[in-house]
């Protein structure tokens, strides 16, 4: 059993950074949480398992034009809010003009070049936005994070950005077991293509109205979890798990080949995942920012750890 697997060591990180779980201690009162922030929380805290989220509860497409602030949206942002129920994602086309893209790749570099910024889990260059201001400051776009808002019906704040050089080539998986919330359906995700997508580059990819799937989260799928274990199944039983579900309910597959500066907002529940990448020497660009609605309990269910999260 791998040492991440020991909960007293979450716990000895979690004192290590306890300011940073501050943003939690009124959402645990109003959700009456009796535990310590630095704690360990998983789904087994929470009375339910079902979205709270005022999308997941209606039709997008009926409650969202009597919906204040409707109408300050172009038609094309419009169209796809209206969809979101039935779909679980949105795209805003153009939105970010090459220049701005260049800039962030140009930035992503220089974080790289003076040791900033480095590859974890293979592929993943985490955590800019707490590395630059430029980067901070491209995640709070207005025009951006008051689309997020609206589909939340909740004051957004970022939590991570994820920048890739080339395709994931991730299994399909959605966001809620690594980034969670309660009430569930309080995180959403914008991914942002910073050159245009191929067939040859590993285009994301993923099954359209599978937000729609129950919540898979520990119990679901693992086992053996105890007082100071977080349990016998590694994440890969999970993606099993996921694949299994998506291919029995019939969810149809579906890659986006994006142009560069185009975003696609998706539900914390959407199964997605990163296709292969045909041609290896090509790169693909982009960078993926996971928001928390601002008043949810924030926390990572698979890890069983409370979020760590700056107020600013």
């Amino acid at each position: 059993m791998g040492l991440k697997k020991f909960k007293p060591i979450h716990w000895l990180y979690n004192i290590l950074h306890y300011k940073a779980l501050l943003h939690n201690r009124r959402a645990y009162r109003q959700y009456h949480i009796h535990k310590p922030l630095v704690a360990s929380i998983s789904s087994k805290d929470f009375p339910d398992k079902e979205s709270k989220a005022w999308l997941d509860l209606g039709d997008s497409a009926v409650l969202a034009p009597g919906k204040e602030g409707f109408g300050q949206f172009p038609a094309a942002v419009q169209k796809g809010i209206l969809d979101w129920s039935k779909n679980g994602y949105m795209i805003l086309q153009g939105f970010f003009d090459p220049a701005t893209c260049d800039s962030i790749n140009a930035e992503i570099s220089r974080l790289q070049q003076q040791g900033k910024l480095g590859f974890t889990n293979g592929n993943k260059l985490m955590f800019a936005n707490r590395r630059s201001a430029f980067i901070k400051n491209i995640i709070k776009t207005p025009a951006l994070t008051k689309v997020l808002g609206f589909l939340l019906d909740r004051e957004v704040q970022p939590f991570q950005t994820i920048n890739f050089l080339r395709g994931s080539q991730q299994r399909a998986h959605s966001d809620s077991i690594h980034m969670t919330t309660y009430p569930l359906g309080y995180l959403i995700a914008a991914w942002i293509a910073l050159q245009d997508v191929t067939p040859e580059n590993g285009a994301l990819f993923y099954y359209p109205g599978s937000h729609k799937l129950p919540y898979l989260l520990n119990s679901d799928f693992n086992e053996g979890e105890t007082f100071l274990t977080t349990g016998k199944k590694d994440y890969s039983d999970f993606e099993d798990r996921m694949e299994d579900l998506v291919i029995s309910k019939g969810y149809a597959k579906q890659e986006f080949y994006a142009r560069k500066g185009d975003v696609l907002i998706w539900h914390a529940n959407l199964v997605h995942g990163g296709a292969p990448i045909v041609s290896k020497e090509l790169t693909r660009k982009s960078m993926v920012v996971h928001y928390y609605a601002k008043d949810v309990i924030k926390y990572h269910e698979i890890t069983e750890r409370p979020s760590l999260l700056s107020d600013d």
